[in-house]
């Protein structure tokens, strides 16, 4: 879904003195939130999105400075002001908006003040101002939150086709349905005055310029057929349930869905879905190696030796008989830590012994070489002949570790379904007890294809041509899966062909286990994975849509194979969304595939937010930084825009924030407020504040 980018500004000198003071960002940000659930409900091609947040005093040059940067170098699709348009001598808003833009909007200002007006005569005494500048639309509004919010309902449905049309959309193929389509789209009733026929009024719009557009022109994605802003015709027979539910492959495009199929489900019934639609993980015999790390144990492993396998000395002294006492004793023989055989120890005799070397036969302990005392050497005097024993009262097996008291042979030393560590000393435990190989489940193989006739490889050398996108997609996740330690096969790019994709994932299902595809699970003619997967390889689609953000095109399916099946991931196109699904999704598939149990998703732990964060219709996982502070706190802060396009909101992250849709919060709250306590998803290891 193309996201129209939006940019909100306070202009109040008194919240600009004390942020805590401004009610107006939360009330827009709601109509906002309003504006894409319907939208949402009613299958609209668009999405609001909030960029940026920001509160300026009354101040000319800083008014202009911000919306100079979010429309010549952000290009925001929107960018919403409030504050400043009374009659006061602070009040400059007008005057610094005006000057700014390239074109005029009278007809949105007529409609803010028309309805205004339906409310209270003073509605007259605001001076609004809005227009375009370079590829972006500005609407400044009164500073009374109530007033900002009827002035901001009363045009926000028309507001997408302005934008679109703003960014460079082609009017006269957008107009084709007539005002009639334009005004259903919209969700509204219509004009009050009466009708020309709608091919008439299709016409007065497209030569005065009439508010319309392309909705992709502001997606910067690699995903496809997202719409154009309006919606054909029903079809006009309605496929039986048990029919397949995706498009077919040879259809024309008229008779192609329009919305959906595939019902909207929840992230945990996502999970649940996966979870039971995986096959079985399977088992191979490995060697015992550092190659080992990474791998489950698919059985019980017990001790093959003891440890130790002698009795040995725990500290550097010398063997003795723990009855003979105190006294001045010969030194009879050494006892190195290494192979070899020593002499029979009898009473009245000692061997000088180090530590973990084997205990002489006739000893029963040693005494430590503190308590001890060289009584005569030899005439060179690099030896020692006899020695006195200080320490009185020493016990049997005193300062000796007995056979098999660290690990017995036989003993269960790893149960089945323990992980191989690189540090918890698993490698080192199973060399010690004498495992040579172990059975361990398989880790899946995972292939990566990028899909769509606009990607190319992002090493290619040149400029782009108009419409391609270079493609992050496949070296990001192959980059994640490879870290993760599992084998990636890069499955190169598959163009818009279904002869091209159906080749490419025959091909992939002889070498690998797994398939991750990112793009083509939208609406478009060109989306052709979902048809490809049911009609072509007789797969099972076993969800289509999921009610999250970003992500929501997210599909999983499985396709039959020899043994069982395989799995296949479908990733939205977005940068973004693909990364987030995948350690949400995909990441916890592997594991499972690998043998992890209960253990399969990454772990999530709460964490204090730094600063506000604004909350969405669906639950969203924002991608944010989690920091130990120097109290032993978890903090989180945003890694900043969290549009599904932008591939730098994952930069630096190592959490996914599990924010709540805005209709799960009780207080109806749209944000989430510095201070609070929210859950994130761990994909990446914690830094500590000064990092």
């Amino acid at each position: 879904m193309p996201e129209l980018t939006v940019g909100l500004l306070v202009i109040s000198d008194t919240a600009a003195a004390d942020h805590a003071t401004d009610r107006a960002i939360d009330t827009l940000t709601a109509v906002i939130a309003e504006a894409n659930a319907a939208a949402d409900l009613a299958h609209a091609s668009y999405e609001w999105l909030v960029d940026e947040r920001r509160i300026v005093p009354d101040d000319k040059d800083k008014i202009q400075e911000k919306i100079r940067e979010w429309c010549d170098v952000r290009q925001l699709s929107l960018v919403i002001t409030t504050g400043g348009t009374g009659f006061g001598l602070r009040d400059v808003t007008p005057e610094a908006v005006g000057e700014m833009l390239d074109k005029t909007a009278s007809g949105l200002v007529h409609g803010m003040l028309a309805a205004s007006l339906r409310i209270t005569p003073f509605a007259v005494m605001s001076r609004p101002v809005a227009g375009i500048r370079k590829h972006t639309v500005i609407i400044t509004l009164p500073g009374s939150p109530k007033g900002a919010k009827e002035n901001l309902e009363s045009i926000i449905k028309l507001l997408p086709h302005a934008c679109v049309q703003a960014a460079g959309g082609d009017s006269r193929s957008l107009h084709s349905g007539g005002v009639r389509q334009l005004e259903a789209e919209a969700g509204l009733t219509g004009s009050a005055t009466p009708r020309t026929n709608s091919h008439d009024r299709h016409s007065h719009l497209h030569e005065s310029g009439g508010i319309s557009g392309d909705d992709s022109v502001r997606s910067h994605s690699h995903s496809h057929g997202c719409g154009h802003g309006h919606h054909a015709p029903t079809p006009r027979t309605k496929q039986p349930s048990d029919e397949l539910l995706s498009n077919e492959l040879s259809a024309d495009v008229t008779r192609r869905h329009r919305s959906s199929p595939y019902p909207m489900i929840s992230v945990a019934q996502a999970h649940k879905l996966i979870a039971e639609n995986l096959p079985l993980p399977t088992i191979i015999r490995h060697k015992v190696s550092e190659t080992l790390v990474g791998y489950i144990l698919a059985e019980d492993v017990t001790a093959v030796e003891s440890v130790p396998a002698f009795r040995a000395s725990i500290v550097d002294g010398y063997a003795v008989l723990h009855t003979d006492g105190t006294g001045i004793y010969p030194v009879v023989s050494v006892s190195h830590a290494a192979a070899g055989e020593s002499k029979v120890l009898s009473s009245g005799e000692i061997a000088r012994i180090t530590t973990g070397a084997p205990l002489p036969s006739g000893a029963t302990a040693v005494v430590m070489v503190e308590d001890t005392r060289i009584a005569e050497k030899t005439e060179d005097g690099s030896e020692e002949l006899r020695v006195e024993v200080l320490a009185s009262g020493l016990e049997n097996m005193e300062n000796v570790r007995e056979v098999g008291s660290d690990v017995r042979a036989g003993e269960v030393i790893l149960r089945k379904g323990t992980q191989i560590t690189a540090i918890g000393g698993e490698v080192g435990l199973l060399a010690s007890v004498g495992v040579q190989q172990v059975n361990v489940y398989r880790k899946p193989v995972v292939g990566v294809l990028s899909t769509g006739d606009e990607v190319v490889y992002h090493d290619r050398e040149g400029p782009l041509k108009l419409g391609e996108v270079r493609d992050s997609n496949r070296p990001t996740l192959l980059a994640a899966i490879c870290a993760r330690g599992f084998n990636a096969v890069d499955l190169s790019i598959a163009k818009d062909s279904a002869e091209t994709l159906e080749e490419t994932i025959k091909d992939a299902l002889k070498s690998v286990d797994v398939i991750i595809t990112t793009g083509g699970v939208s609406m478009g003619e060109k989306d052709l994975l979902k048809p490809t997967i049911e009609r072509t390889f007789s797969g099972t689609i076993h969800f289509g849509r999921v009610a999250m953000k970003p992500g929501k095109p997210t599909t999983f399916a499985t396709i039959p194979s020899a043994s069982s099946v395989k799995p296949i991931f479908a990733l939205p196109g977005n940068p973004a969304s693909a990364n987030v699904t995948f350690h949400l999704f995909v990441l916890p598939a592997l594991r499972q595939l690998s043998g992890y149990r209960e253990n399969a998703h990454l772990p999530t732990i709460p964490v204090t937010m730094e600063h506000d964060v604004p909350l969405d219709p669906r639950p969203e996982f924002h991608r944010a930084v989690v920091r130990v502070d120097r109290g032993g706190t978890l903090v989180a802060r945003s890694t900043g825009g969290q549009r599904s396009s932008r591939i730098g909101s994952l930069q630096g992250a190592n959490a996914l924030l599990c924010l709540p849709a805005t209709s799960e919060v009780g207080d109806k709250r749209t944000r989430i407020p510095r201070g609070d306590v929210v859950s994130a998803l761990l994909i990446g290891e914690l830094q500590s504040l000064d990092i």
